[in-house]
């Protein structure tokens, strides 16, 4: 990923959250990432971490139409995500997609629900989904952009994402097309 464009990721990123009526911190900690697989329109996620402590984190993150969250699990984060501004979709497995699974068990708006595996579940502004450790998720805005928020059990996005597809990253590869004027959270 062009360090020009995770520029421009971080400016559209950071008008959102201000449109929303989100004030960052002092020093944001930036997190942009294709997922290693070279498209940031296709597959691509603006994430600022507000708080990282060994019990709990929460996350602001940003997303444009067209752009989707690849499909993956957490093998000890429990997470919510919640829909701050536009609107998402989340599609929901057991298992990892195309394997048989039984129902998936999450809670949508404080409500446990038991849904079929490949469900897809469809969340507005102020709604929010709990996914438990093991639910394998994928998501996207169905809204122009949307502006999410993410309260998890302690994070660990080196060792505890598990994509799908063994070609997806966490992290992107970056190519230095220009000077950096923001160190992303991968380069701590």
């Amino acid at each position: 990923m062009k360090r020009s464009e995770i520029h421009r990721a971080i400016e559209g990123a950071a008008a959102a959250f201000e449109r929303a009526g989100w004030a960052l911190p002092p020093a944001p900690r930036w997190d942009v990432t294709d997922f290693g697989l070279g498209s940031f329109a296709e597959n691509g996620l603006v994430l600022v971490n507000l708080a990282e402590e060994p019990e709990y984190c929460e996350k602001l993150m940003y997303a444009r139409e067209g752009q989707r969250t690849p499909a993956h699990c957490h093998r000890r984060k429990k997470e919510d995500i919640v829909v701050r501004r536009g609107a998402l979709r989340v599609q929901l497995w057991a298992g990892p997609p195309g394997t048989a699974g039984g129902p998936v068990e999450v809670r949508i708006n404080s409500v446990d629900r038991s849904v079929p595996s490949g469900s897809i579940v469809d969340l507005a502004s102020g709604e929010r989904i709990t996914l438990r450790p093991g639910v394998y998720h994928e998501f996207w805005p169905t809204s122009e952009d949307c502006v999410l928020g993410e309260v998890s059990t302690a994070n660990d996005d080196v060792g505890d994402n598990f994509f799908v597809d063994p070609a997806i990253g966490r992290f992107p590869d970056l190519v230095e097309d220009e000077p950096a004027r923001i160190r992303l959270v991968s380069e701590s």
